[in-house]
């Protein structure tokens, strides 16, 4: 099956299942790949978060049953997931502009977000340089966080700020493994909590093989094949090699995502690049 079709195989899932708790690692897992890849995935390609399209569906299909029959408010509320009908009507508001006793008049304007479906979309005007890497086994030692899936383009960058501001890529540097083929300084979306809609472990770390230090933690990684794409510039333009991966390279690579943790590497200024590392298995 390939990507395009996986996409569209998550989505029918997320339809069928549109008044249940959704699992995102279920929907991942009908994709293909971890519910952090397909979570960053999916909000790349469509530019809305997964959990806020979920959230637009189930208030798009709650309007029309308001306006097709005579189901009580409190059980709409029920049935699409909201613990009572006040939580229910100031989602419905939000996205409406209006009440959901409102919506059953007629000449009431309402939003309606269709499912979405995936295509192919013809690119490829500008390059995209890529190598594909054999990285032995290495260990990376850093600080951990947790951070939620929604709230994780507001808090990583802060968390940068407030680690320089603490001395720790000082710390890192001062035990880094100048020779490891994945260099600089790390960011690390690692896969301890892949599987759970709350979030992900992220690391600010460095390939090192010396004595972990007070206060650090480590991840083994083992031998894996990678695909390393380079990104020019300022460290912030490494979101647009995440765009282009998800969106260019991989609908039409050989490839897809191993279990494995992405890691972006922040080289010294004076390179004017940094590297976006993601682990890799030949499609079957």
């Amino acid at each position: 099956m390939d990507w395009v079709a996986r996409m569209n195989e998550a989505i029918n899932y997320i339809e069928e299942h549109i008044t249940e708790d959704i699992s995102y690692s279920e929907v991942a897992k009908v994709a293909c790949c971890s519910t952090y890849h397909f979570q960053r995935m999916f909000s790349f390609i469509t530019e809305v978060p997964l959990s806020e399209y979920i959230r637009r569906r189930r208030l798009t299909l709650a309007a029309f049953e308001l306006q097709n029959s005579q189901e009580k408010v409190i059980d709409l509320a029920l049935k699409y997931g909201y613990d009572s009908p006040e939580a229910f009507t100031r989602a419905f508001q939000q996205l409406h502009g209006t009440t959901p006793t409102a919506a059953r008049s007629v000449g009431t304007q309402l939003k309606a977000y269709p499912r979405l479906s995936f295509q192919i979309s013809i690119k490829g005007v500008v390059a995209m340089d890529y190598r594909i890497e054999e990285v032995g086994s290495f260990t990376i030692v850093g600080q951990k966080e947790h951070v939620s899936h929604k709230d994780s383009y507001q808090v990583i960058p802060q968390l940068w700020v407030e680690a320089q501001g603490k001395g720790l890529f000082e710390t890192l540097l001062s035990i880094r493994n100048e020779s490891n083929k994945i260099n600089g300084i790390l960011g690390v979306c690692a896969n301890g909590n892949w599987g759970q809609n709350d979030g992900f472990d992220y690391y600010m770390a460095i390939a090192s093989d010396q004595e972990l230090p007070d206060g650090l933690v480590k991840i083994d990684i083992p031998a894996a094949t990678w695909a390393e794409f380079e990104s020019t510039g300022a460290p912030q333009n490494i979101q647009e090699s995440w765009k282009r991966l998800y969106t260019e390279w991989l609908p039409v690579s050989s490839y897809d995502f191993a279990n494995l943790p992405a890691i972006e590497s922040y080289l010294p200024p004076e390179e004017n690049k940094n590297e976006l590392w993601i682990p890799v298995v030949k499609k079957q």
